[in-house]
């Protein structure tokens, strides 16, 4: 009983160990669950704050292209200004010179006309080489107006080159103006995709944390139930481990009370077991001796004539001896024997060799 108690309570520590060991390990696998999920959402977290940040690189990028266009526009608007100023200025100069140019050539020919008829008038003798003298300075006057008209026209064809240039410049800028515009509205297209995608992604990253949280809260509350639970099976374990060992305590003392009295009874035993020997050892000494006054009795006799001499008996053992006194006991013991197999029989009645014989077998069966 006692080692029956003692494995069972064996059992159930190793029981509640390994119900704590699988609660530990349940519990470290609930962890590393989480701890995954968290990983996971941290790299989710940090891809969208890398998303975020190549749009505000973006936001950055887009406002310098916008001033850059804001700045080619305003150089544009000053060239084309500065341009229209030119040309108007050179048109301007050049009709205020051939107007003065052909003002003073008819103020010369009205002049050249009155002095030539002035001095007709005066030098009728003259007329002839005064004339050749005025052709020749008319001549060289109408060269120089020639030569200056010439120059001007010159003006003119480069007015109308840089006015050409200027027009291809404007074309020019006009393209990129175009095309910066169109830039600007495939990247604002893209910051529309973008904004949409970030506004997704914020949704996304609301819902994954609520959820985060309320999987974290519920895993929690999980663990937390569980454990209550585990605590009040532990706590179980432990009132039924002390009962337990108030019961082991109990038994222990009664094994103690059942030893103390074994030995006790071992003793009575042991005791009763060498007064039965001394008592054999008696009984036998005193029918060796009855025997053996007996045998020299009847030799006596049988010397005497008076009886048959009796058989040879010995009164020492001998293996060899076929009839000792000895070999009388076992076969008086044997007889005994089967004729109380089938009867009851009183404990008085027994010789001390069945007592001795009864006692040890009473002893085997209480150890």
């Amino acid at each position: 009983q006692i080692e029956k108690l003692k494995q069972e309570m064996i059992d159930l520590k190793q029981q509640a160990q390994e119900e704590k060991k699988q609660l530990a390990d349940y519990y470290a696998q609930q962890i590393e669950e989480l701890e995954e999920k968290f990983q996971k959402k941290v790299r989710e977290i940090g891809q969208i704050q890398l998303e975020l940040k190549l749009i505000k690189e973006f936001h950055r990028e887009k406002a310098a292209m916008e001033k850059e266009l804001e700045d080619l526009k305003v150089n544009m608007e000053i060239s084309n200004r500065r341009h229209q100023e030119v040309v108007v200025r050179l048109e301007r100069r050049f009709l205020e010179e051939k107007k003065r140019l052909e003002e003073d050539a008819e103020k010369k020919q009205i002049m050249m006309a009155e002095t030539a008829q002035h001095e007709a008038i005066l030098q009728l003798n003259s007329t002839g080489r005064e004339v050749f003298k005025e052709n020749v300075r008319l001549r060289n006057a109408f060269a120089y107006q020639l030569k200056e008209t010439m120059e001007l026209q010159k003006i003119k064809q480069k007015l109308e080159e840089d006015k050409t240039l200027l027009l291809q410049e404007k074309e020019t800028n006009e393209g990129l103006i175009r095309k910066k515009i169109l830039q600007i509205n495939r990247q604002r297209a893209q910051i529309g995709d973008l904004q949409h995608k970030v506004e997704k992604l914020e949704m996304a990253l609301c819902r994954m944390t609520r959820e985060s949280v309320r999987e974290t809260q519920k895993t929690q509350h999980q663990a937390l139930t569980e454990n209550q639970a585990s605590m009040v099976e532990i706590k179980k374990l432990q009132q039924l481990l002390e009962m337990k060992d108030q019961e082991m305590n109990r038994v222990k003392k009664l094994a103690r009370n059942i030893l103390n009295e074994r030995t006790e009874v071992e003793t009575f035993f042991l005791d009763a077991l060498e007064h039965v020997k001394q008592e054999i050892i008696s009984s036998r000494k005193h029918y060796k001796k009855k025997a053996q006054t007996a045998y020299y009795r009847k030799m006596m006799e049988a010397c005497a004539g008076k009886e048959e001499f009796p058989k040879i008996k010995t009164f020492k053992s001998n293996i060899n001896s076929t009839n000792s006194v000895y070999r009388d006991l076992e076969e008086a013991e044997k007889c005994y024997c089967e004729k109380i197999q089938f009867e009851k029989v009183d404990i008085s009645e027994l010789t001390w060799e069945q007592k001795e014989r009864v006692l040890r077998l009473l002893f085997a069966k209480m150890n």
